[in-house]
């Protein structure tokens, strides 16, 4: 029997269901390892493993525009799904695929705009639905961001820099030392870009960088500050775990709260 558009919709954004987040945990190793084969094809390997790369990437690839095109199919506004925010990164995920014949620079570019379909799991459980503090899931959410912005331009600045440049950026690990020193503006400056659109990319990690790492700690910073006059207190309804000390509902779904039982001992002067 042939799943109609809702179900199809729904498993492919559902990421409670076992099939749900099957699909989704498939989709998400899907991206880390087409990013992986990019990170591997930067580095001086055999030729027979460079073409067993291309085959396993063009598979990837080709699962990534089924997922889209079933994607477009199920969705009930196609219009406003195409001009949303994750169908055009995952559009332009797919696109080199499509148009990889044609030799224009930027095309090649597209490619490292995969690592940016982890996003969609950023704000979700998938992810981190296993860690049950809220300081863990600030903290992850943070090094998950910075890693998938980090990747990003490292892939982009080794595109970039990679043909004129080979002595600074000879594989990605030289272009991700570098967004990771520039990003934080550290700024050592033994590896300089010297095209017009590295210097470009450069000046834009360094305003990423400005803008979001202290944006990211000052967030898992007032977190901390504010848990530190809270005490574990389970909602039986919601499992959040923490709470103001004189809380008697949660603050979350709004269910009673639990007696709290405090030692004698402890309160006693």
């Amino acid at each position: 029997m042939l799943l109609n558009r809702e179900k199809i919709e729904f498993y492919l954004t559902d990421i409670e269901t076992p099939i749900g987040k099957a699909i989704n945990l498939t989709i998400a190793a899907l991206v880390l390892v087409s990013s992986g084969i990019f990170v591997a094809e930067t580095y001086n390997i055999s030729d027979d493993a460079r073409l067993e790369l291309r085959i396993l990437d063009n598979c990837i690839l080709i699962i990534f525009s089924v997922e889209y095109l079933l994607r477009l199919w199920s969705v009930e506004d196609k219009v406003k799904y195409i001009f949303s925010f994750y169908s055009i990164i995952d559009l332009l995920a797919i696109l080199p695929y499509f148009i990889g014949l044609v030799d224009i620079r930027f095309i090649r570019l597209l490619r490292w705009l995969r690592i940016l379909r982890l996003i969609r799991f950023i704000d979700s459980k998938f992810l981190f639905g296993a860690i049950s503090n809220e300081d863990g899931v600030i903290f992850a959410r943070i090094l998950f961001t910075l890693f998938t912005i980090i990747f990003f331009y490292s892939g982009l600045i080794y595109q970039v820099e990679h043909p004129v440049n080979s002595q600074n950026f000879a594989t990605f690990l030289d272009a991700f030392y570098f967004s990771v020193v520039t990003m934080t503006t550290v700024g050592f400056g033994d590896v300089i870009p010297i095209s017009e659109l590295g210097r470009l990319l450069t000046v834009l990690m360094i305003l990423t960088g400005v803008a979001l790492i202290p944006w990211q700690v000052g967030d898992l910073i007032k977190r901390l500050v504010k848990t530190a006059n809270q005490v574990e207190t389970i909602c039986s309804n919601c499992g959040l775990a923490f709470h103001d000390t004189d809380a008697k509902f949660c603050k979350r779904c709004g269910t009673k709260l639990p007696v709290k039982n405090f030692d004698i001992s402890e309160t006693s002067s």
